[in-house]
């Protein structure tokens, strides 16, 4: 799942979930012409996949609150 959030960057925001344990992708994501017509930076990529727990899944929401309320 790739997304942004609106008035920070992504690799800010890739950067306070690393240092909360959680790993994202940040990036062009082999995209870039499309990412630059439109504007865009990049964007922030989570994965999950079978053997994701829903603690993985909510603690990833926690920590991405986190990020984006120190960011504003």
């Amino acid at each position: 799942m790739s997304f942004l959030i609106e008035g920070t960057h992504p690799y800010d925001v890739g950067t306070l979930l690393n240092q909360q344990g959680v790993a994202v992708r940040t990036g062009h994501h082999c995209a870039q012409p499309v990412m630059d017509f439109f504007g865009i930076p990049g964007t922030i990529r989570a994965s999950f996949s079978f053997y994701n727990t829903r603690e993985e899944i909510d603690y990833f929401i926690i920590a991405l609150n986190r990020a984006v309320n120190m960011l504003r």
